[in-house]
């Protein structure tokens, strides 16, 4: 059994607060976007994880895949041993969800597999354990995220009439040095509120709180929002804490943009 974990953008992202348990509070527009890893679910004699495609960082046994497995082990400790299979394609560090998409997914591949039939709440309840941005990988829906991320409210956004450019000029910004370096504060206009506007006048009113101290520190990322301006974008941003720069434009209409050869450009034509 296969599917496809998607990864996401934030529309705009607003630190408000820090929290006792050392995290954060914000509040943001996350959409999903068809960029995508393949993870596979197959019968084995005992159980195995296994990775290929984009080099997963960090200890293995941290993967979100694979502690996804063992929360839903934990639960049904006498399920059918399985080999988990995962080929990632989402860059890792990047802004765009990719791991966090990766655990929610195993999460519902395993309910699906066993039969199981978690209820979603359950599933959210499951994906909290495991990450900031994992529950809204289970409805996978634009949402207003909120909290840590556990607060989740889907909401009727649709730019299934725009196309997507996503730019990951493979620079990694350390999430915790990111979140250093912001002074959280409530906006005067919430960005659910703001994303109801037109698209155009996004460019003024929608932003991320971490561009400002991470375009200072790394001014590539700077120029290549720019870029997208320039070539027409009616709105451009970084996507999370970075690295990824995506601009908005008009359906199939993206212009050719010379970036640095180290870069990773993605056209997203089709977007629900």
């Amino acid at each position: 059994m296969i599917v496809f974990p998607n990864g996401k953008i934030n529309i705009g992202l607003n630190i408000v607060g820090k929290r006792t348990d050392g995290f954060h509070d914000l509040e943001s527009v996350f959409y999903p976007v068809p960029i995508r890893d393949a993870l596979e679910v197959v019968p084995a004699d005992q159980f195995r994880f296994s990775a290929y495609g984009h080099p997963i960082p960090g200890k293995k046994d941290e993967n979100l895949c694979l502690l996804a497995s063992k929360s839903v082990q934990k639960l049904y400790p006498d399920l059918d041993e399985i080999e988990i299979i995962l080929y990632k394609n989402i860059p890792m560090g990047a802004g765009l969800g990719g791991g966090s998409s990766d655990g929610a997914c195993t999460l519902k591949l395993l309910n699906q597999y066993y039969e199981l039939n978690l209820t979603d709440m359950q599933l959210l309840e499951l994906a909290s354990e495991l990450g900031s941005d994992c529950p809204f990988f289970i409805y996978n829906k634009p949402s207003w995220v909120r909290g840590r991320g556990e607060m989740i409210s889907t909401i009727d956004l649709d730019l299934s009439s725009f196309s997507i450019l996503l730019v990951y000029p493979d620079i990694h910004i350390d999430t915790a040095w990111a979140f250093s370096q912001i002074t959280p504060k409530f906006p005067s206009v919430p960005i659910v509120e703001l994303v109801k506007r037109p698209l155009a006048e996004w460019k003024s009113s929608v932003t991320n709180d971490f561009e400002l101290p991470v375009f200072n520190k790394f001014p590539p990322l700077a120029s290549i929002k720019n870029k997208l301006y320039e070539a027409g974008a009616l709105y451009a941003s970084m996507t999370g804490s970075g690295s990824t720069i995506y601009g908005i434009f008009e359906k199939n209409v993206i212009p050719s943009i010379s970036f640095d050869q180290n870069f990773r450009v993605d056209v997203i034509n089709e977007l629900k």
